[in-house]
Parts: C-alpha cells; structure tokens; sequence
C-alpha cells in the first residue's frame, strides 16, 4: 500500500509536479476600482482644504472632480435601471448628493459619492476574482497528454483533441489528461483534489481516473471515456459557475424595502414642492422645505443604522481571524440553521497519523520495536502514509536502523534490508491468501473502525500490524457541539471520503450517524446542498477543498479554512477562516446574530428621529440648520451605537456563546 510516489524506477530524480500560474486580476485593472480611486484622493485633496478655511475656489473644483469620477458610473446604472421603470439606489444616492450640494451639503454629497464608488469597486473585485479563481481550476489539467495509437506509436497531443476511446500514457508523476479507466499498468493517484480523500489512492486495471489528478510512481494507460468539456473537473467549473448564478438574490434587510422607499421619498419630496407652490406659496420657500424634507428623510440614518454593526462585526472577525467578505455576508450567517460539514481539512488535519501499533504473537517485538522497524523500511519514500510511520518514530524518539536496497511497488508497498533481515511494509493479504488468523484479525478490526492497516513482514511472515487514520483537529468535537446549539441542529458530515472513516470520525466528534453521507463527489454534494435548501433550511456548508467549491456556491453561505484551503474554495467562499482555527465558525455565526440585534435598535433609533423630523417640516416650519442637525445627530447616534461591535469583548463574548474560545 505505501510507495515512493516522486521516486522513479532505477534511482532517477524525484518528479515534482509544478503547480499551475495562479491567475489573479490586478486591483487596478477594474475601472470600477479606478474611478473609485480618483475619487476618494480628490475627496482626500479637497477636505483639508476646506477644513483650513481656504477660498471656495481652491476646494470647489476638487469637490465637483469627485461628483463626476465617482458617480458618473452609479448614475449611469440608475438611468439604466430607470429606463427598465425600476428606481434603484444607485440613482438614489447621486440625487441625494446632488440635493445637499444644492443646499450647501457639498462635502457631506462628495463623502456619499466617494464612499459608494468604493462599494461598487469592492464588489466587482469580488466577482473578478471568483472567476479567476475558476479559470484557474482548469490549469489543473494538463495542456497535453500521450495517445498511444492502435500499432503502439505515442504522440503528444492536446487534451482537447482527446476523443472516447483514445488511449493516453500517463507517466510517473504526470497529471492525468482526461477522465477514464485504467486498461494497463499500476499506480497510486493522488485524487485529493476531485474527491478529497487525503491519502493517494492505489489504481490498476478496471479502475477510473479522473482529469487533473496525479499519478504517482507506476506508468498507467487510461482509455479516455469523456470528452474533455464533460469530465469532472469541467463540471465543477460548470456547477460553481451555474450555482453562483443561480443562488437566490441576497440583500441586506434595509435594501428589501428600497423600491418602494426610493418611490415615496421621490414622490412625497415632489409633492411638499410642488403642493405649496401651487397653493401661491414663495418658490424658494416652496424649495428650502423641500430640500429640507428630503434631507431629513433620506435613508442615511437607515443605511447606518445597518452598515455600522455589519461592518464592525467584520472588522472584529478580521482580527480574530475569519476573514468575512461583505456586509450581506455577514448578515446572512446569523440567519443559517443547518451547518453541513466537509471531513479531510475542515474537521481532521488532513494528514494521516499512525494511530495504533499492534505487534503479533510471538514476533518478539515490542510496540517501539515494530515502528522502529517499519520506520526504517519507510524512511527512503515519500508517500504520505511512509511519512507518517517516520514521524511517529521519531516523535517517540526511536533510533532507525540504516535501510538498504529500498524498492517500491505501486498499490502493493515497500521492501528493504534493514540490520540483514528483509522487512516488507504494505497492504494486508487477504484472507483467500490462507495467511496468519492474526494479521487478518487485527487488519479487519482497524479496518473495520475506519483506519487503514498496513502489515509489516519479516524475512517473508507478519510480526505486526500499524493503523493510521487522519487525525480529528483537536476542537472537531466541541464545534460541532457549539453549532448544533446556536442552530438547534446537528451538523451534517458531507466528505469524498470512504464510509468507515467517516463513521470514525462521526462517532469521535458527536455526528449522528444518520447524517453522515460518504463517497461523495462535487456534485452529489451539490445535490445534498440543494435537498436541504429544497426543505426550507438556510445552509452554511464549511470546506476547504476543489471538490467542496460547487457546494461552497450553492450553499446559502459558505466558508471555507484557509490555511489548508485551495485557491477555488478560498475565492468561492463567503467567508475564510485564515488561521484554521475551528471554533471561529461557531463564534463567526453568533458574532453575526448580535450584529442583527443591533441593526433592529438602530433601526428603531432612526425611525424614530425620521418620523419626528418629517412631521415636524410638514406640520410646521422646520428650520433647515434644525433638521440638518436633527439628521444628522440621529446618523452619528446610530452609527456610534453599531461601532460597538468593534471591541475585543463583543467577539469573547460571540465566543463564550458559540463555543470554547
């Protein structure tokens, strides 16, 4: 079962696989973010001028150049969604500016602008870099592969050339080239990246590969049973693509009620101007009230009321190390209620570790001997379970003998001469093999309990057999717990994954085992997402690999850990968790429920003061200073009110109520 996976046959250099060019679009490369840009280091240019007293003409301009760079953009948008007879806020909040430079507000109408434009420009990064991200997926295969021809001649040839039934040579340490099944040879694949099994996976005759995967120390031929546009990895650039799309249309709560808000501010302003003037009231009279209507009830207090507690949130998780991607996002984690999660990398280590040492009967070793041996045997191979022997002897500080005549057979193990005996460290025989009892029992029982044996021989007989298993992180069981309480429901287990090791490791971290679903490709994962969305459940999916990243956009939310996280999930997920620290995702889900209890006060706060002021203005006469500072002393009320979320203690306390800090 171990083998050297980057040494070739004869001795020859270890074959490294270079890994593709990440693509990844420049900042500045988006006009958005350009515009934006120029507009903020106007703002940035005029503000202190203004502030020091200088003549209007120094600052004014500097102003007017940050209306037309940083809402020329929104205000072309707002025309266009007007034209389709919808008033959205983009045109809403150039008409705001405009109105409170038209009354003296031209700094307060150049800050709405600038900040905006830079909301505009971060969204669009966004989705530039999502589609990097995908794009990049598809360098996971390789540009070309070997077909072998009926009479036995190779050409290199693109793998988009490849049709079914072509036959391609895949050699040690090459990517497979195309989605088929193995006609000739023996190997080991590692397949991490389609299924997420953390240990390379032995294949030969009969058995499929997948596009994209890498091959290990064994030549393989693979008869090629998909086109190139349908294999695996084309579809999970096809599914993240389509459930990006398709994902139903999020918003923050205020933004629900935008239309029909936008719509009766626009008319009711209309109406306090054009109502008195028709009744012979003075024009500028008729326009100061006006002006002064709209300022007071403009959404600024409204939007605050919701951006200060959402953005607070964000900033605190920042430096705690969850890394949220927007507002919406932010917002749309306090609402989920069944969590369903990957295994390799999200909830174990995502390395294997040995996890028992069992020495046979009248091998006349012991626990440290048997290792030490193995440990030997392995120490010249590069496979992730020969890694994992050699670190288990050395952490128990274990003198390894020198190994001599080292060789690895692909899907079967190693051998060498260690101290003049011959040790052999592999796959367990099976039991038509007519073998010892023993090694089958103490094989089957690791087996059975999710583990993978390997037997250790000497001089031909079994003295010993190792388990090793990929290891649960060490807080796997406390965050399922912590979750299952803020959701009132158990976490699912979604993994790639064979069965048994995920019932191991269900069992050691509380998942029942009625939500466990094993053996799962991207798209049946993809499917499961969907069937709870379908049963009316709000889904964060928690993942860290390419085959987690259709279900990371299909998911209502998802997240995704960082350290160990692949490009594709990393940009695919609303939310990473830079330090891979597990419990961040419980205390990440409640800091999110406390900024939703704060949006609802502020929002209070500034229904309360809107209402006031607009029945003030049309009841009587509202002095326009009055109203200014009425507006805008409920504008820093609220958004000092949302900035609590900023202190440390607001995320000891999410932690304290999602679980162990």
């Amino acid at each position: 079962m171990p083998a050297d996976l980057l040494r070739r046959p004869g001795g020859t250099a270890p074959t490294v696989p270079v890994a593709p060019p990440r693509r990844r679009t420049r900042v500045f490369a988006l006009v958005e973010a350009r515009w934006a840009a120029a507009a903020l280091a106007l703002f940035l240019l005029a503000l202190p001028l203004q502030l020091a007293g200088a003549p209007a003409w120094s600052w004014g301009p500097l102003y007017a150049l940050t209306y037309l760079t940083g809402g020329w953009d929104p205000a072309r948008e707002g025309l266009r969604a007007l034209g389709a007879r919808t008033l959205d806020v983009d045109l809403l909040m150039i008409v705001a500016a405009l109105g409170a430079a038209a009354i003296g507000q031209v700094r307060d109408g150049a800050l709405l602008v600038v900040i905006f434009a830079t909301s505009g420009a971060l969204e669009a990064l966004a989705t530039a870099r999502t589609q990097d991200a995908v794009h990049s997926l598809l360098d996971l295969a390789p540009a070309t592969a070997t077909r072998v021809s009926a009479d036995g001649r190779e050409e290199t040839v693109p793998t988009a050339e490849l049709a079914v039934g072509d036959t391609v040579l895949v050699r040690p340490g090459e990517r497979v080239g195309a989605d088929g099944r193995v006609v000739a040879g023996a190997s080991e694949v590692d397949q991490a990246t389609i299924t997420g099994e953390p240990l390379p996976v032995a294949k030969g005759v009969g058995d499929e590969v997948f596009a994209g995967t890498l091959n290990g120390t064994g030549a393989l031929r693979v008869r090629v049973e998909r086109d190139a546009s349908d294999s695996v990895i084309a579809r999970i650039v096809a599914m993240v693509a389509e459930a990006s799309g398709t994902k139903a249309p999020t918003h923050l709560f205020i933004e629900k009620v935008e239309q029909r808000y936008s719509l009766g501010m626009v008319a009711a302003t209309l109406a306090v101007f054009a109502v008195p003037t028709a009744l012979g009231a003075e024009l500028a009279d008729a326009l100061t009230r006006a002006m002064t209507f709209m300022i007071v009830a403009s959404p600024c207090a409204v939007v605050l009321a919701t951006m200060p507690p959402l953005l607070s949130a964000i900033a605190t998780a920042g430096r705690h190390g969850v890394l949220v991607k927007s507002a919406v996002v932010m917002e749309r984690l306090g609402q989920v209620d069944t969590v369903a999660l990957d295994k390799t990398g999200t909830l174990t280590e995502g390395t294997p570790r040995v996890t028992a040492v069992r020495p046979l009967d009248g091998s006349g070793l012991t626990d440290d001997d048997l290792l030490a041996l193995a440990a030997a045997a392995e120490h010249p191979s590069e496979h992730p379970l020969a890694r994992a022997v050699v670190d288990a002897a050395r952490a128990r500080r274990l003198h390894l003998p020198a190994a001599e005549e080292f060789t690895s057979t692909p899907g079967v193990g190693v051998t060498a001469t260690v101290g003049g005996r011959t040790i052999a460290v592999g796959a367990p025989a099976r039991p038509s093999d007519g073998t010892d009892d023993e090694e089958e029992l103490l094989a089957g029982e690791l087996e059975d309990a999710g583990h993978t044996a390997v037997v250790v021989r000497r001089d031909g007989a079994p003295v010993g057999v190792l388990g090793l298993a990929d290891r649960p992180r060490p807080e796997a069981a406390a965050t399922v717990a912590a979750l299952a309480a803020l959701t009132g429901r158990t976490p699912i287990l979604l993994t790639g994954d064979n069965s048994r090791a995920a019932a191991r490791l269900a069992a050691e971290t509380g998942i029942a085992a009625d939500d466990v679903h094993a053996g799962l490709l991207p798209e049946d994962k993809v499917r499961a997402v969907r069937r709870l969305a379908a049963d009316g459940r709000t889904v964060l999916l928690v993942g860290d690999g390419v085959n987690d990243a259709p279900a990371l956009a299909a998911a209502h939310s998802g997240i995704a850990m960082g350290r160990v996280g692949s490009d594709l999930a990393l940009e695919t997920a609303d939310a990473v968790v830079v330090r891979d620290e597990l419990t961040a995702v419980p205390a990440v889900l409640a800091l999110s429920r406390a900024a939703h209890r704060l949006v609802v006060q502020n929002l209070v706060i500034a229904g309360t003061f809107i209402c006031a002021l607009v029945a003030w203005d049309l009841a009587g006469e509202l002095p326009l200073p009055l109203g200014v500072l009425g507006h805008e002393g409920s504008t820093v009320l609220v958004g000092l009110n949302g900035l609590r979320l900023l202190r440390d203690a607001a995320w000891h306390r999410a932690s304290r109520s999602g679980g162990p800090s």
